[in-house]
């Protein structure tokens, strides 16, 4: 089990710092811009989004040309397709609940409650992790041979 820990915080936690960084800067030019909780609360959403699956995909596709370069293999479309599929069926059903529902809710309203915008940001990134998380290394786990294997080309 401390192997599979460690296979998921050298998957997770380099996207999960720059997502909380992500994260606090675009709440913040949100309420900066717009003086909304509710913008400030969808902008650190979906810009901890973006750098959080940015990441991820980045490391997938190099990871996957490496696996063709050393088989002597070019790295195609379809490869890439099949990095993005990978990551759809990773994080699809954590996503839709956690992006629509549960992060920005949080978002919106924790800060109100603890009287800190930064305070209540970081706090409800921290508790929308958590129901993020157990589907998401579920189905990491259940892709792993089918998806992202890619010596079976």
């Amino acid at each position: 089990m401390k192997q599979k820990i460690r296979e998921w915080l050298r998957r997770y936690l380099p996207a999960e710092v720059l997502s909380m960084v992500a994260t606090l800067v675009g709440a913040w030019l949100a309420l900066q811009g717009t003086h909304s909780q509710l913008s400030a609360a969808l902008a650190g959403t979906w810009a901890g989004n973006v750098a959080y699956f940015g990441y991820l995909l980045g490391q997938d596709v190099l990871l996957a040309r490496r696996a063709c370069h050393a088989q002597n293999r070019p790295y195609t479309r379809r490869i890439f397709g099949r990095n993005v599929r990978a990551l759809a069926v990773e994080f699809g059903p954590a996503e839709v609940l956690d992006s629509l529902f549960i992060r920005p809710a949080l978002m919106y309203y924790l800060p109100r409650w603890l009287g800190s915008f930064g305070a209540g940001i970081v706090l409800a990134k921290l508790l929308a992790d958590i129901t993020f998380y157990v589907p998401a290394i579920l189905s990491y786990e259940l892709s792993k041979k089918r998806l992202r294997n890619f010596g079976d080309e």
